[in-house]
């Protein structure tokens, strides 16, 4: 009985931790994953099908929230959603002016996204790790998670993105030549140092995305796991434990778009800085 017990939480975590995969099998050709497995086996260019989906409807509702409040503005008495919306561009703007110290209007406008779409899809997490498997599951379904950023092709997709402005904004303000120097001339200005700083230099240019990419995710990915095995504890355990981590993952939910942007902010300036 104990075997079968742990056989079946064992499934109830794997189960939950599965996305919706579809791609190519190489048996059943294009087809949705019924396992882990399977997977595995469609290779690279199996798409998550959840992680992409929920990651555009955060992103549909940022937009349609700041599109809405910015229709609805008023100079007079503002309404909750405009309060929110004037908070949040107060805060970020604050944050690039602090951080950023090169002139570009577009840098507060790539944070301002970061920030939002990340806090969207990190605050799913917040939904009972049962409601949405279960509903999708009655539409023919067997695997939805709902969380984008416990996903890291999710994170690595947006760290990649910001790597692409880094080299792109090096190149034009300091010029590709300028951008080569930067990495061959420092740390050590000397001609015979360049082999060694050259591996440095595109060491640390590589980790940048990296390192944004799995700090998100690792963030995200354990708070749901201990979500999950919450959820494994009897009915009463749940209520004990799952409503104050939830209550402090909220913070986390927070903290974590705010340092993926924060962060964002500083290698794009790096990138705007004449050495």
């Amino acid at each position: 009985m104990a075997a079968d017990n742990e056989i079946s939480a064992i499934y109830y975590i794997q189960h939950h931790l599965q996305n919706l995969t579809f791609g190519r099998h190489p048996e059943n050709g294009w087809s949705l994953a019924s396992t882990s497995a399977e997977a595995t086996e469609m290779g690279f260019w199996a798409i998550h099908l959840d992680t992409m989906g929920w990651s555009i409807a955060m992103g549909v509702l940022f937009l349609g929230l700041f599109h809405k409040a910015g229709r609805m503005a008023t100079t007079g008495v503002p309404g909750g959603l405009q309060n929110a919306v004037e908070m949040v561009i107060e805060f970020i703007e604050n944050l690039t002016r602090s951080t950023f110290h090169g002139k570009n209007p577009n840098i507060a406008p790539i944070a301002l996204t970061l920030f939002m779409w990340i806090l969207l899809m990190n605050t799913l997490k917040i939904i009972p790790v049962d409601y949405f498997p279960e509903l999708f599951g009655r539409l023919g379904l067997e695997y939805m998670k709902i969380v984008p950023t416990t996903d890291v092709n999710a994170t690595l997709g947006m760290a990649l993105g910001v790597f692409c402005l880094i080299v792109y904004y090096s190149i034009k303000v300091k010029g590709a030549g300028g951008f080569a120097k930067e990495l061959s001339l420092t740390p050590f200005n000397h001609w015979l140092l360049i082999p060694f700083n050259l591996i440095l230099e595109i060491v640390g240019l590589i980790v940048k995305p990296i390192s944004l990419a799995l700090r998100l995710f690792g963030n995200m990915f354990a708070g749901e796991v201990i979500f999950i095995l919450i959820a494994l504890l009897p009915f009463w355990a749940i209520w004990v434990l799952d409503v104050p981590w939830a209550i402090f993952h909220i913070l986390v939910v927070s903290l974590q778009a705010f340092i993926f942007t924060t962060l964002s902010i500083v290698y794009l300036s790096a990138a705007h800085e004449h050495h």
